[in-house]
């Protein structure tokens, strides 16, 4: 069976997603409706996309960002504004190393058998053959991105902003070179940035060593008893009165029988361990910073690969690990170990690429000084320039940006952006910028850029900066940033620093709204250990990407996390079917969606009823949207299609539609359901176009208008006549099932009081499987000053229903008095778990409308 529009389209009998969601998004890129026109006079909405890595697969949690972002898009797009949604991956430099080094060891190699020049040229073609696959998966969720712009961070123009914002950083003093602790991956052999180390709970052990001899002796306490051998002082709080007297003295290394100064620093917590600590100024950020207040020497006792060097002592060639336990074993032999705990529970640092554990190693890289940098991004929001959505993480951005420390930008790898800086044979060190050339026989500096020195350029780069584009004039500063809370340092400062100095102060998007992560149905986090993973294209292909895409909208609060089960895609699957099979009703039933809405005054109360509950859906809708409120807004247009809409006015129009004088009613459902549809699309836009286009003819919902509330419809006289409307079909429906009637199962009944009311006495009784004819009532009930009378003679046995109500009452009766005397009692009050008590007062509420309930239907069997 199939529908027919008066356009000659069908929608057939059963919604499959599969059968619609390709041949759409081909059409939408066929008709080059996401492409954006620089040239435009149309006001520019601008957001670009967090570039996924180029080693990624799309998961559930780039489908929630996207989205968020496409609602964002196609809203403004059918608002009438110039709307640039652009896209792009990042190179993900050690993430994507790792990844062809892997492949290179499962040959038996390394890249250092094939050279830098090779090894690049294996990762460039790895990623022509299978980088940037999440792009393809991405068009199956249905994103408005305009393709022609797509962008990567090492393409030709990319690189030569990198070359150039370098260059222009470190002529303004803001980037140098100098030897600082930073944090060491040894496997990945590469600095790495704070925000690339990840923290977690590991055991250890907690040990206090003896340093010295007799009365100049002093204990100290650490974690990592392999560093002593790098130690270059013992540090105590100034104020401690157990070591004043030895501030100034030197005490012996054991070990390594070097002797070694006790000072004083405020840094020193004097009621932490034994108050005094080893200062191993080559390994340690903290004690770098006590060694350079107080010259202690700089002692550096691994090599690259975590290996012991240069110690002098028998635990050189050990893994740092392995000498841990070996130096604390003799240290025993020795009688130097006072005390230890173990397991020791602390957070130790491990590299976010390979999980090794991060070593703090004395180095000489290229930093970013971040403080003038800072002070500029946090002023942009504190002035009111960029605004954070939701405003409550304003203070964890604050967090963020007024304490950062200076930024380690060089990565010992081989794929990424090569250093700008070229050396000479005397020392001589020049920045090479994108227009110049090295001179002949210097050597370029072998390290790359961090990623996320590019990335942070992602939001003026992409426009074509340096250059002054007309990309860059229409669309920068981009409109809103749409992105998760978790990398609002890793991401969000970088391009507010690196943005705000390359476009002369001028912060690069208007506001930052900020969702959170997708958890499980019981707000676990989603793991392939815990089993938990939702992959977003095995739900796309077993309930269509609408249905995923209105889950994750709906589920989308502003800043907070957001639950989600394979349940509610379904439900949200249901929720399109639902859509579909209204829409091939109204079709059937004649939805007329051409000329002007008849005047208010030719409309009966169903029909100014469900144009004033439109009217107020649109208002609330666009003003959620516009303010980042996704799942209130879902929530909106979920119980109006499926509430007001389909259970209500389809039914109580259904009479109507089977007569002659449903020509009124045809135009406001053609009309409803065309601006239904067109706030459904930003959310769900495969479907949504699909029906609308089979509906009215009309080319596609990407470029038709915005759906406007009319005040005029909102008639609030119309809603409370259907609201007694709906009391009474609810109650009689509720009484029927009561006395144990089947759904369909007819019976004699009628109505009297309001004239509103009686007015619609028809669609009631059509609703409420009602005859109208002569009887003599059995059964009568009072709703909302409404009489209903009914003749159950002969369709149930009145002695036994009424035995199964009064056992049904007096079960309600006592589950009543259990619940106040619970609440009565003072003593149980004040023990009750607080959720147990909700629980008791919540079954109070359920078990007083039950005997009401109860009663009524007793009162109405005569």
């Amino acid at each position: 069976m199939s529908s027919s529009s008066p356009s000659g389209k069908e929608l057939v009998s059963t919604f499959n997603p599969a059968d619609i969601e390709s041949s759409l998004y081909s059409k939408w890129l066929k008709a080059d409706y996401f492409t954006a026109d620089a040239s435009s006079s149309k006001e520019a909405f601008t957001i670009v996309l967090p570039p996924p890595n180029v080693t990624g697969v799309l998961h559930i949690g780039h489908a929630l960002d996207q989205t968020l972002q496409d609602c964002l898009s196609r809203m403004k797009r059918m608002k009438g504004y110039e709307v640039l949604w652009l896209p792009g991956m990042d190179h993900a430099g050690i993430a994507t190393q790792n990844v062809v080094e892997k492949q290179l060891g499962a040959q038996g190699l390394s890249r250092h058998d094939l050279g830098r020049e090779e090894f690049v040229k294996k990762v460039w073609e790895w990623k022509a053959e299978s980088g940037g696959a999440i792009l393809d998966q991405m068009k199956r969720l249905g994103v408005s991105v305009d393709w022609s712009r797509e962008r990567f961070t090492m393409d030709e123009g990319m690189s030569k902003a990198v070359v150039s914002i370098f260059k222009k950083m470190h002529d303004a003093g803001l980037i140098y070179r100098a030897e600082r602790i930073i944090n060491w991956c040894p496997r990945c052999l590469t600095a790495l940035s704070d925000i690339e180390v990840d923290h977690q709970d590991d055991a250890g052990e907690f040990v206090q060593i003896r340093y010295g001899e007799g009365e100049q002796s002093i204990v100290i306490a650490t974690t990592r008893a392999e560093t002593m051998l790098g130690d270059g002082a013992v540090a105590v709080h100034p104020d401690d009165p157990r070591y004043k007297h030895m501030i100034g003295t030197e005490v012996l290394l054991p070990l390594v029988d070097r002797m070694i100064p006790i000072i004083a620093d405020e840094l020193v917590e004097m009621d932490f361990g034994t108050g005094a600590v080893k200062v191993t100024a080559a390994h340690d950020p903290n004690d770098f910073e006590m060694a350079m207040r107080h010259n202690v020497p700089f002692v550096v006792i691994m090599n690259e690969h975590g290996v012991m060097a240069g110690t002098g002592t028998e635990f050189d060639g050990m893994d740092r690990f392995d000498a841990r336990v070996a130096v604390v074993a003799k240290l025993k032999e020795m009688g130097r170990v006072v005390a230890e705990k173990r397991p020791y529970i602390h957070a130790v640092g491990h590299c976010s690429r390979c999980d090794t554990t991060v070593e703090p190693r004395l180095s000489k890289q290229w930093f970013v000084k971040v403080a003038p940098l800072a002070k500029a991004s946090a002023d942009a929001v504190r002035s009111g320039e960029v605004k954070i959505e939701p405003e409550a993480l304003a203070p964890r951005y604050f967090e963020w940006v007024d304490n950062m420390h200076d930024w380690c930008i060089s990565r010992q790898l081989w794929w990424g952006h090569r250093i700008p800086v070229w050396y000479g044979p005397n020392g001589e060190v020049e920045v090479v910028g994108p227009d110049q050339t090295a001179p002949a026989g210097w050597t370029q500096d072998p390290d790359v850029l961090d990623t996320w020195f590019s990335s942070g350029q992602w939001a003026f780069s992409t426009f074509g900066w340096p250059e002054k584009s007309a990309d860059l004039a229409k669309f920068y500063p981009t409109s809103v940033l749409v992105t998760g809370y978790d990398i609002l340092f890793f991401w969000v400062v970088r391009m507010m620093m690196m943005s705000t100095f390359a476009m002369d102060g001028v912060a690069p998007f208007k506001t930052i709204m900020l969702h959170g992560l997708v958890r499980d149905q019981f707000g676990k986090k989603m793991s392939k250990s815990r089993g938990n993973v939702i992959d977003p294209i095995e739900f796309m292909d077993k309930y269509g990407a609408d249905a995923l895409r209105f889950t994750l909208a709906r589920g989308a609060n502003p800043g907070t996390d957001q639950a989600l089960a394979e349940d509610w895609i379904g439900g949200s699957r249901n929720f399109a079917t639902k859509l579909w099979n209204a829409t091939r009703f109204a079709m059937m039933n004649g939805a007329n969606v051409n000329g002007s809405l008849p005047a208010t005054s030719d409309l009966n109360a169903i029909d100014r009823w469900i144009l004033s509950r439109l009217s107020e859906t649109l208002r609330d809708v666009d003003s959620l949207l516009e303010g980042y409120e996704f799942a209130r807004a879902c929530e909106t247009l979920y119980h109006f299609a499926w509430d007001d809409l389909c259970d209500w006015y389809l039914e109580l129009s259904k009479e109507t539609f089977a007569s002659d004088n449903k020509a009124n009613s045809q135009r406001v459902l053609g009309h409803v359901l065309d601006q239904l549809l067109r706030a459904l699309h930003p959310v769900m836009p495969f479907i949504t176009e699909e029906l609308w286009c089979t509906l009215t003819g009309g080319e596609s919902l990407v470029v038709a208008q915005w759906p406007k509330a009319d005040s005029s419809h909102v008639d609030k006289k119309s809603e409370k006549l259907i609201s007694t409307l709906q009391e009474v079909v609810t109650e009689v429906r509720r009484f029927r099932n009561d006395q144990g009637l089947k759904p369909s199962q007819k019976v004699p009944g009628r109505f009297s009081g309001s004239a509103d009311v009686l007015e619609y006495s028809s669609a009631l009784r059509f609703l409420l499987k009602l005859e109208d004819k002569d009887f003599t009532p059995s059964a009568s009930l009072e709703i909302g000053g409404i009489k209903i009378e009914l003749d159950l003679t002969g369709s149930i046995d009145v002695v036994a229903e009424r035995a199964r109500l009064e056992k049904d009452l007096a079960a309600a009766k006592k589950d009543l008095q259990t619940a106040e005397v619970k609440l009565g009692n003072a003593g149980f009050m004040a023990k009750a778990p607080a959720d147990v008590v909700v629980e008791i007062k919540e079954r109070l509420g359920k078990t007083t409308s039950d005997i009401e309930r109860i009663t009524a239907a007793l009162a109405a069997l005569k």
